[in-house]
């Protein structure tokens, strides 16, 4: 595990407060490790057997526990898969193959698979929502509905948040809380708890460095399924009216929404997420 983590210490320290979290689960929930081709796959299942599946992706340097405010909601109306992404500091593998590849749509595979789940909706964020179009461009069959959260992959990505995050670092505890404040766009007396976690993972955990691989026009004009993407008009991470326009352009069918005070990190949008899925 140390490959993603500072030291075997920190990724101690890391999975005993996720652990810590999962215990606070706000529903009843089903822990199944999946095996694939990366390794073990940790899943959160919760939601009633029979009812319609959707797959959870979370973004970089989170975990399935990014959804505990989400699930309790979208449970009453979906089997839902908290799925811990591969390379994440959650329970799943360390493995991180190379983006450019299709290996994240394999591993999906595996996942699906070893589920039992033939077809379904998926809810992506940022890295996860990457994915998420990643897998429904060669899959397209298998994804029912698509739900997109600043996604990378679409818009450009943009850098020069690094060298103002790397200098408020330099002024410790307070400059690492400044410099999360700055990439998420977590900048309220609301959201400091969320900024505290976010703060203290990446005390331990080493972040993906490799860009995330933009998906061309012909590539996402793949995508027909109903697709609802959400966007940060103050993300500092991906161009959201680049984005924006790309799925106006490629995507005529798709639902965009630009919310113009948010940045990278959306919250709050459980029910219109819900609503969409349902619909």
């Amino acid at each position: 595990m140390t490959t993603i983590y500072t030291s075997e210490a920190g990724a101690r320290e890391v999975r005993r407060r996720y652990r810590d979290a999962l215990r606070d689960w706000p529903i009843p929930a089903e822990h199944v490790r999946v095996p694939t081709r990366q390794g073990e796959t940790f899943v959160l299942v919760s939601g009633p057997d029979d009812a319609p599946p959707v797959l959870l992706l979370h973004g970089s340097g989170a975990n399935a526990t990014m959804w505990r405010d989400d699930i309790g909601s979208w449970a009453r109306h979906f089997r839902t898969y908290a799925v811990d992404l591969v390379g994440e500091p959650g329970e799943s593998a360390p493995s991180r193959p190379p983006l450019a590849s299709d290996a994240y749509a394999l591993w999906l595979d595996d996942v699906r698979e070893g589920l039992g789940v033939t077809s379904a909706a998926i809810v992506g964020v940022s890295l996860g929502g990457w994915m998420a179009v990643d897998y429904a461009t060669r899959r397209p069959e298998r994804v029912t509905r698509l739900v997109l959260l600043c996604p990378g992959g679409l818009g450009r990505q943009r850098m020069g948040w690094l060298v103002k995050a790397m200098f408020l670092r330099l002024f410790g505890r307070r400059g690492a809380l400044r410099s999360a404040a700055v990439v998420t766009g977590l900048d309220t007396p609301e959201t400091r708890p969320v900024l505290d976690e976010v703060v203290l993972t990446f005390a331990h955990f080493k972040p993906r460095t490799e860009r995330l691989p933009v998906f061309s026009d012909d590539a996402l004009r793949r995508l027909t399924m109903p697709a609802l993407v959400i966007v940060g008009g103050r993300d500092v991470l991906f161009d959201s009216e680049g984005t924006a326009d790309r799925v106006h352009r490629c995507l005529p069918h798709a639902t965009v929404e630009v919310l113009p005070e948010a940045g990278h990190a959306i919250l709050g949008r459980t029910e219109s997420v819900l609503e969409f899925l349902r619909d």
